[in-house]
This record gives C-alpha cells, structure tokens and sequence, in this order.
C-alpha cells in the first residue's frame, strides 16, 4: 500500500483529495491538525476532538522535551496512551522554536544551543536529539530540525539555512534509521517528513525542495512561512516550492493559517495545515463564523466566513446564537449575550465554549474544502472565498 493515496483532483486547479495511511489510522486530505503543543488542545478533550471530525493532532517537541520529559512519555508507552489521543499524532522538531525562541538559543553546526525558559538549564538540540525525542513520543509523523531565519527574508541568510538544513536532514535521517533497526522506538510506523527551506526567493526554494526529494523523504513540509510576510509572499514560497516536490507525496503547510490562507493554499496543491489561530483567538474572545451562503452553479452551498468579537459592547443584549449555521454546543445551546458574559466575568467556560466553537469551524471548512474537490466546485469556492473574505472578514 502507498503511503499517500491521491483520491480526486481538481480540474481547476493544483488541488486534490487524498488518504495518507499512518500506523494509528487514515487521515483524509486536505485537513487542519489542531495544536496540542504540550499534550493537549487547549481546553478540549480528546473524545470532543473525535466527536468533531479531528483525525489527526500536532504537539510540539521542543515544549513536551523540557516538561514533562520525553523520557516519562516514553515509559507511559507513547504520547498517544499518555494523552489518551488514539488517532495520528504529527510532532514538529523543535524547528519553530530556533525561530520563536531566538533570545534564548544560539544555532550551531552541531545543532540549536536553547536555554531553557522553566530552569535556565542550557542544552543542545541536535538533529540527531530532535529524532530522538520524537521517536519516544511515538509520534506518527516526525519532522527532521530544520532553520529558518524569519521575516523580513534576507537571500544570503536564507541561502545558508537552506544548506543547514539539508546537512541536518542527512544527519536526522540517519539517526531515525538507526532507531528502527537497532532501537526500541514506541511506533516502529513512524514516518520521517523532510522540511523545505529558502523564504520567498523562487532559487532557493527549488534548491531546497530538490535537496530534500534527492534524500528520499515520503513526505514534505513547507517550512519558512507565517511567519510576520503577507499573504502574497507566502504564497509566493508555496508556489516556488510545490512543483519541485513529487507529486505523490503529501504536503504539510507549516503554521497557517486563516481560512483565506488555506484554500489558497490548498489550490496550489498543499495537503496538510496546522495552526494555533482557532485556539489563541478563542482565548481573545474573537470567533470564526459562515458569513453568506451561496448555492454557486447549482452545484452546492459555498460559504464565505467572518470573524466576530464577542467582547464587544453590542453584543449585551444579544440573545441570538453565535453563528445559527452552526452545529457546536456553543451555538445550539448559548447566546452571544451570554458568552460575552462569561468573558466579561473572566469565567474558564468562555474560554472553552470559544475553544469548541472555533475548532469545529475550522474542521468543518475542511470537510467543505475536500466536497467541493470531490463534486468539482473548487474553483467556485476559491473565488467565493477570496472575494468574501479579503473585503468583509472583520466585525
């Protein structure tokens, strides 16, 4: 059986439907990974996750490496059993962190020096250590340790992370390997994704894409992007690199994004997306919600989207639902009026009805984005969506 099964493609454009087979089930393209970056989504259980349609969660390796330790997840049998998640889980390789965490960490040949926020305790992260982590989470999808410098791009700095990167990507595959065949890693199905490099300059991503295919990696992730550049550059990256991949193999956009940022992207032939943007914006009180139905061509419903604040004074007395399309508790069972209650009243269950709210959003337009590839209504929902959503997301 191939790793990665392309079901449908659309005539329209680079997008396509797949099934990418992991050791602890299928996960159906495209679709958003919510984040669990210490071992839990935010707020939410794992049978909720379930419930909603996830079929796959990301955590993230360098936060689960300092506490609790990738060794006590290791002896509870895996992340999966330590936090009750059956399905797929992806890790990242502590790659972001080089970025986010640039005060506290200094990059080397021999890998990322970080300085740890919990104790001040120094370590190095070496791609080699990075696979190491991962393989004791148990992780379904691994990403090798990759650099990347941020916004604004700058060519000699990005031409440099591009040649770390794949000079670290020959050293973590090299150790995965050999935890395979002599080690005793939590998931012997374990896949290894390969990161591509090179910010917006269209050399530099070929380049790094070509690197990473000539090491023979199932699968890819596009890394570099969301990370301060505009909507063009990054989709301006995606387009330097896609062609360059092969086909066959699934496509991880790393960190993105907004709704408008994942079909466009998802039209240019990326698979797979995760990003904190449904969760972190539940926190702040700013909601995700269908904006106008439109039953385009005769084909099927197409919906734009907006964002509300629910904080918002207006929304006092407002005893409608959040968002009457709907099928969350949130807006079956709640008001506006009474979820900027609780906000204003700083109670946790604002937090987690926003939480619920959002995620299920995110997973529907998922579902949303594989029909219309499905019955050939892609190119519709593209254009309805990018008109909508550029003149009229905001409340």
């Amino acid at each position: 059986m191939p790793y990665f099964d392309i079901l449908k493609k659309d005539p329209s454009s680079s997008a396509r439907t797949g099934v990418i087979h992991t050791a602890h089930g299928d996960v159906h393209t495209p679709i958003f990974l919510p984040i669990g970056t210490k071992g839990t989504v935010k707020a939410v259980t794992s049978e909720e996750l379930k419930f909603w349609g996830a079929e796959i969660i990301l955590a993230n390796t360098y936060h689960l490496w300092q506490r609790p330790g990738d060794a006590l997840i290791y002896k509870a049998g895996g992340l999966h059993k330590f936090m009750n998640w059956s399905g797929p889980i992806f890790t990242d390789s502590g790659g972001f962190q080089v970025f986010s965490l640039a005060k506290m960490r200094k990059v080397m040949e021999a890998g990322v020096l970080f300085q740890f926020d919990l104790d001040g305790k120094q370590e190095i992260l070496s791609p080699e250590k990075s696979v190491q982590i991962q393989a004791n989470l148990g992780s379904d999808i691994a990403l090798i340790l990759d650099d990347f410098p941020g916004f604004p791009f700058e060519y000699e700095r990005s031409k440099q992370s591009i040649g770390q990167t794949r000079r670290w990507a020959e050293r973590a595959q090299k150790e995965f390997l050999n935890i395979l065949q002599h080690g005793d890693p939590v998931n012997p199905g374990q896949k290894l994704w390969g990161i591509v490099q090179g910010a917006n300059f269209p050399d530099l991503r070929e380049r790094s894409a070509k690197d990473m295919a000539g090491l023979g990696f199932e699968a890819f992730a596009i890394g570099g992007v969301a990370v301060g550049e505009p909507h063009e550059e990054m989709m301006k990256a995606v387009e330097a690199t896609i062609p360059h991949l092969p086909e066959a193999a699934p496509k991880h956009l790393l960190g993105v994004g907004t709704p408008y940022d994942i079909i466009q992207a998802v039209a240019r032939g990326c698979d797979t997306f995760d990003c904190v943007i449904p969760t972190r914006e539940a926190r702040h009180g700013r909601l995700y919600i269908n904006g106008k139905t439109n039953n385009v061509s005769g084909k099927g419903q197409v919906d734009g989207y907006k964002t509300m604040d629910i904080r918002l004074e207006k929304y006092k007395e407002d005893f409608t639902p959040v968002d009457n399309t709907c099928d969350c508790y949130l807006c079956l069972h709640h008001t506006r009026s009474y979820l900027r209650h609780l906000f204003a009243s700083g109670e946790p269950l604002a937090i987690r009805l926003a939480t619920m709210h959002n995620l299920r959003f995110y997973l529907n337009l998922m579902q949303k984005i594989r029909t219309a590839i499905a019955y050939d209504y892609f190119g519709d929902m593209v254009k309805y969506y990018q008109d909508y959503s550029v003149n009229d997301n905001k409340d």
